[in-house]
């Protein structure tokens, strides 16, 4: 597979990124090690991202060139990028593996069961790599985020991947009251998908708190997994919620004793070097009567 994004270098709380052609410096809390370039190898880039106390921040555009969006070929689909106020490009590339697993469980799926209607529920879909990544292997997906920013750019990348037309509903809502209707309603997913923020607000201002509101959802996920059902993926980049509690947690909404999970740091390698950078974790359940 192609994969347009490199991790130049990392250290000093900061990541040297290569994205497409053009190079980033942003920062990285997790990279408490000493970078190996010399600094003026860091200079070089097109734009450096600044992060104050709030949480926001600041571009530096060094290069004035650098175009307001591009596309990279990432593992299984392409990806819109841009730059945005609070430092994000569109892409986490620590998704990939998952991506890429996601994608190849539902073609395998699919060719056991080519009549299947096979849907997936992606929930704080963000930019929509999961949702990609499960549509080009011919699911059917629910795309749900509070932002509609998000859900926009997510068209955009359905569109540079030629997917415009492919079975994906585009929603923007409060993740817990759509789960509540959907609930209410009887529907069944074949996977589910989750990368819940440790703290956010829904479509009408309603307030998420990971560690008082994600239990409470996962039971709600848990009715309306179908009873083929082939996954639950869950990722998060909060502290605390590390590979281990995220098995744990779903461990408590599934058939443990007939089943695959596969916990794993979530890493972005170093180009050239045995580095990896730390950044979040994920527990992929893998249902046994699949």
């Amino acid at each position: 597979m192609t994969f347009d994004y490199k991790l130049i270098d990392s250290g000093n709380f900061q990541k040297l990124e290569q994205v497409g052609p053009y190079k980033f410096v942003r920062p990285s809390p997790q990279a408490v090690w000493t970078p190996r370039l010399d600094l003026e190898v860091w200079k070089k880039v097109d734009a450096t991202f600044q992060r104050f106390s709030g949480g926001d921040g600041k571009w530096t555009i060094h290069n004035k060139l650098l175009p307001k969006k591009w596309t990279i070929q990432q593992g299984p689909v392409k990806l819109v990028i841009s730059l945005t106020d609070f430092g994000h490009l569109g892409i986490f590339p620590e998704q990939d593996s998952n991506w890429t697993k996601l994608n190849q469980l539902i073609k395998s799926k699919r060719e056991k069961q080519p009549d299947l209607d096979l849907n997936v529920l992606n929930l704080f879909a963000y930019t929509g790599g999961s949702t990609l990544a499960c549509a080009t292997a011919g699911a059917k997906v629910v795309h749900l985020d509070a932002s509609k920013t998000s859900v926009n750019w997510g068209k955009e990348n359905a569109q540079a991947n030629g997917l415009e037309a492919a079975p994906v509903r585009w929603i923007v809502d409060d993740v817990q009251k759509f789960v509540e209707r959907e609930v209410r309603r009887g529907n069944k997913y074949h996977g589910i998908i989750l990368d819940p923020p440790s703290f956010g607000r829904g479509t009408n201002n309603e307030v998420w708190q990971i560690e008082d509101h994600l239990v409470p959802l996962l039971n709600a996920l848990k009715l309306l997994l179908a009873d083929d059902h082939l996954f639950i993926l869950l990722s998060s980049h909060s502290n605390g919620y590390t590979p281990i509690a995220l098995k744990n947690l779903l461990i408590a909404i599934t058939d443990s004793d007939r089943a695959d999970f596969q916990a794993s740091e979530m890493c972005v390698q170093e180009i050239d070097t045995n580095r990896a950078l730390p950044s979040g974790a994920s527990c992929l359940y893998l249902h046994s009567k699949q």
